[in-house]
C-alpha cells in the first residue's frame, strides 16, 4: 500500500471518528502529495513522497518558530500537532548516538580506501552518512549530520 493510499485510508477513518483536527491535516498531506504528482506529471516515487512529507515538517516548524516569536501561542501548537500527525507517516528519526556512530564507520571506511578524510571532503562524508541512514529504515536532519560530520573532520 502506497504512502497516499494509507493516507486516504486514515483520513476516511478520521472523517468516520469525527476529528476534524487529523481529518484536516491528512488533507493537507493528500493535498501536498497530489500538486507534487501534478508537478511532477507522474507517479511519485516513495523518496519523493518522504521528501514532500519532510517538507511539510520543515514548514511547520519555521511557522512554530514565527509564531513562538509572534506570541501566537494557539497557532504554534496547531502546528506541533500538525507535525505529530505528519511524523506519523515517515520513517523512524536516528538519535545522535546513532548518527555519530555512522559518522564514525563511514569515515574509518574511507580512511581504509585512501587518505583520511578532510575539511574539503566533508560533502561526500555527508552524503555517504546519509545513504546509509536512510538504507537502514531511518532518516535524519541534514543540519544535525552535518555538524557531527563537521565535528569529527575536525578531531
Amino acid at each position: 500500500m502506497s504512502l497516499a493510499e494509507r493516507v486516504k485510508k486514515d483520513m476516511v477513518a478520521s472523517m468516520k471518528a469525527h476529528d476534524a483536527e487529523r481529518t484536516s491535516t491528512l488533507r493537507m498531506v493528500m493535498t501536498a502529495l497530489k500538486n507534487k504528482e501534478i508537478d511532477k506529471r507522474s507517479e511519485l516515487s516513495e523518496a519523493e513522497e518522504m521528501q514532500t512529507l519532510t517538507t511539510m515538517v520543515k514548514q511547520r516548524h519555521d511557522s512554530i518558530e514565527q509564531f513562538t516569536k509572534g506570541n501566537r501561542p494557539a497557532l504554534a501548537q496547531k502546528e506541533a500537532a500538525e507535525i505529530v500527525v505528519i511524523e506519523a507517516y515517515m520513517p523512524k528519526v536516528a538519535g545522535e548516538s546513532e548518527i555519530r556512530d555512522t559518522v564514525s564507520a563511514v569515515i574509518a571506511e574511507l580512511t581504509a580506501s585512501g587518505a583520511k578524510p578532510g575539511p574539503r571532503e566533508m560533502g561526500t562524508v555527508i552524503k555517504s552518512v546519509q545513504a546509509k541512514i536512510q538504507g537502514s529504515g531511518l532518516r535524519a536532519d541534514g543540519r544535525q549530520v552535518s555538524d557531527i560530520v563537521k565535528a569529527e573532520l575536525a578531531k
